[in-house]
């Protein structure tokens, strides 16, 4: 029973807290360096939990891609290595980040490995997954390679599944929209 009451005191706390500003968490970055993710207010910030060994990994390279074209004008692509699905993501910090820049050129911010649902889920991961954004909606993550696009004002715009390519149409369509408020 007090899982039970812990669980459902989380889950309203998260739901409370949606449509707040997502980026007053701070985090760990893959070198264990302290990352302010209020650094990133006045931005736009795509937020994805990443794996290696999946299916949607060259995803990478697209998302390195829409940093790349959009890095000047206030995007940060924040990748969050995951290995909670299919065990995709086993590697150690040092290899995750190997990985990423020998493979995919990597050079926007990587973030420590972290849970992204249950019990051990990042609070960021919760407020994220709490807010009822379009198209995807809320609830728990599905699968690697989960995008969140968050606005200039720290909200979530957008989340889009793993199927959707971070240069689709759509997720492009939403950045552009929120780099020009």
């Amino acid at each position: 029973m007090r899982m039970f009451l812990t669980m459902c005191l989380v889950a309203c706390c998260a739901v409370a807290n949606a449509g707040e500003n997502v980026l007053d968490h701070k985090m760990k970055s893959l070198t264990g360096k302290e990352v302010n993710l209020a650094d990133y207010k006045g931005k736009v910030v795509l937020m994805v939990n990443v794996a290696s060994r999946c299916g949607a990994t060259p995803q990478y390279g697209p998302l390195q891609g829409l940093y790349d074209k959009y890095k000047d004008q206030g995007l940060v692509v924040v990748g969050f290595p995951c290995n909670q699905f299919g065990r995709q993501e086993p590697g150690t910090a040092d290899q995750i980040q190997a990985f990423c820049t020998k493979n995919y050129g990597v050079t926007f911010p990587m973030m420590a490995k972290i849970d992204v649902n249950g019990e051990d889920a990042a609070p960021l991961y919760k407020e994220l997954t709490a807010v009822d954004s379009k198209p995807k909606g809320a609830g728990p993550i599905g699968w690697n390679f989960e995008k969140f696009v968050i606005g200039k004002n720290g909200e979530v715009a957008a989340r889009f599944g793993t199927p959707v390519q971070p240069d689709d149409a759509d997720v492009i369509k939403t950045i552009e929209a929120e780099l020009a408020k």
